[in-house]
């Protein structure tokens, strides 16, 4: 199959039954996108598929032909990174790093729909991680 990540087309041999993670993560070394639940629940694994947020763990690789894909790795410019990324660092939002990929992918969806969101907006975004 035939994928566009992160602005680059990646010609993927995968299984009907393979999800987006593995594919990422097992066929293309794209590392920074995590497995933690393996179910949607906990949104590390968090991706944008034209531009929207999700599961990457849930998705199949071949529903995604076509698509735009986005991971953490194509977030930054270069060595530049996102604004969002060097805030995470900065306010030290870290934590072990596991989760910390899905919660700057949720964010970045967040902020690219709502630039000025309330409380309550970013409360319910981000729920999902």
């Amino acid at each position: 199959m035939r994928l566009v990540i992160n602005g680059g087309t990646h010609d993927v041999p995968a299984a009907p039954h393979e999800t987006l993670l593995g594919v990422l993560r097992g066929r293309l070394d794209l590392m920074g996108t995590k497995l933690v639940c393996g179910r949607g629940e906990c949104g590390a694994c968090t991706v944008h598929l034209d531009g929207e947020p999700a599961y990457s763990c849930i998705t199949l690789a071949a529903a995604c032909e076509g698509v735009a894909i986005t991971t953490i790795e194509g977030v930054a410019d270069g060595d530049e990174l996102h604004p969002l990324q060097a805030a995470f660092i900065e306010h030290d939002a870290l934590q072990c790093g596991m989760c910390t990929p899905g919660q700057i992918m949720a964010a970045l969806a967040l902020l690219t729909d709502d630039p000025d969101p309330s409380e309550e907006t970013v409360t319910r975004w981000m729920s999902g991680n």
